[in-house]
């Protein structure tokens, strides 16, 4: 019998959704009447050519996204307060 994942990883689940149906799975399923995502709080950021350029290459080099990497700095910053 097929079980559906237990994980948080977006690629993992990718992963699996790619080769799996999800009625296979009709006996597992239930329906859910709260919201299941927290919608996260958006700001937009001007930087100069230099600067984006930078920080593109350090994205690259932690491999993460522009965004992922803006976002970890800022949480690693607000949290020394």
């Amino acid at each position: 019998m097929k079980h559906l994942p237990n994980t948080d990883s977006i690629s993992e689940l990718a992963a699996f959704w790619q080769a799996h149906d999800l009625t296979d799975f009709d006996d597992e399923l239930e329906e859910v009447t709260t919201p299941v995502f927290q919608q996260a709080d958006q700001f937009q950021v001007r930087l100069s050519s230099r600067d984006a350029r930078a920080l593109r290459s350090k994205a690259r080099q932690a491999q993460l996204s522009e965004g992922e990497l803006l976002s970890q700095w800022a949480h690693e910053r607000l949290g020394e307060r």
